[in-house]
């Protein structure tokens, strides 16, 4: 998991992400949104990869990014393990 964190400590990264959160992509889709050059993006996509933020696969000479939502899914359940999200059950009656 702390290659996840590691991961997601980046902004260009978690904007990688939230433009996945929108739906799959091909490389080039991801890379028309930064002003960098596409190996820096393929840099960015490879460790997200790694942590598996995300997913890819080749459709003929395209590779498709998406998410993983399994690791979100572990994410967040470290964080309401570890109190740093409070579930419906913490919230206090207000009447």
């Amino acid at each position: 998991m702390g290659d996840a964190f590691k991961a997601l400590s980046d902004p260009t990264r978690r904007h990688i992400l939230e433009l996945l959160s929108g739906g799959e992509m091909t490389a080039g889709e991801i890379a028309a949104h930064f002003n960098m050059a596409k190996p820096s993006v393929s840099h960015h996509l490879n460790t997200l990869k790694a942590a598996g933020l995300v997913t890819d696969e080749r459709r003929g000479q395209n590779i498709v990014y998406c998410l993983n939502l399994t690791v979100f899914q572990e994410l967040m359940k470290w964080f309401y393990d570890f109190g740093f999200v409070k579930g419906e059950d913490d919230h206090e009656d207000l009447e």
